[in-house]
């Protein structure tokens, strides 16, 4: 079945799974159907939806990690005041709310400003699920996987509130996928060690800002990339320039 659609042609429009798995035909077809699906007895469905699996290494299944993609992962890079009230053995009843939302509109502002610079986001999407394979996790979806690259080479060996980031690509593209249903629309049974994403969203005036601000920068990247692009056209359609005229005599 093929995903995402859109228009432009080369590779580098599709997303790493259609390079993969796309185009396939008779058992390989079948394989390809299967991938990352509780029928797929090699590859870990968890790991192939969500990017993170909470056997890790010791998952009896495979973890494809992709060699590139348009999503990378900066693992626990959010500290969630939740997870560390209760490893300190508080009530996470009494943790103030608005004062939460704040601080992670200050995070949020501050590490899309900081993604944005490599190129045009997507999506970035924190996790609020406190198992230790997804807490704080942060996933940023890049319109290009060129910028992705970038944006893992910049990040790696780098720190954050004093702790080193630790950047991968990750196998998540679709992120309906790895979100939880009964979150976004009420309340999960499982809570916080639910092992599907439970999103926290910055604040609506935050994310109507950031909109605002980065379709802007978008739109006014692109206008520049065609002029750029138009202008290397009629210099090639109008070929090098004639010499100058010689000196007189």
């Amino acid at each position: 079945g093929g995903g995402g659609g859109g228009g432009g042609g080369g590779d580098r429009t599709r997303n790493w799974r259609e390079r993969e798995l796309g185009g396939s035909s008779g058992g390989a077809a079948h394989l390809a159907r299967i991938h990352g699906t509780e029928e797929d007895r090699v590859n870990c469905p968890f790991y192939f939806k969500i990017g993170s699996c909470r056997h890790g290494e010791r998952c009896s299944r495979q973890h494809h990690k992709p060699p590139f993609s348009q999503t990378v992962l900066v693992k626990h890079m959010w500290q969630n005041p939740v997870s560390a009230h209760i490893a300190q053995g508080g009530d996470p009843a009494q943790i103030d709310e608005k004062d939460v939302q704040e601080k992670f509109d200050e995070f949020f502002e501050e590490i899309y400003e900081e993604l944005a610079s490599y190129g045009t986001v997507e999506e970035c999407n924190v996790c609020e699920n406190l198992g230790d394979h997804m807490v704080g996790n942060v996933y940023v979806k890049f319109e290009d996987e060129e910028d992705a690259d970038d944006a893992l080479k910049a990040l790696f060996g780098r720190f954050y509130a004093g702790r080193p980031l630790v950047v991968e690509f990750s196998p998540v593209t679709d992120f309906r996928e790895a979100r939880c249903r009964q979150f976004d629309e009420a309340s999960c049974a499982r809570g916080g060690y639910c092992n599907f994403m439970h999103i926290k969203s910055p604040s609506r005036s935050l994310q109507r800002q950031l909109d605002k601000q980065y379709a802007k920068k978008s739109r006014s990247r692109s206008r520049s990339d065609s002029r750029s692009y138009s202008r290397s056209r009629s210099r090639s359609r109008s070929g090098s320039p004639p010499p100058p005229p010689p000196p007189p005599p």
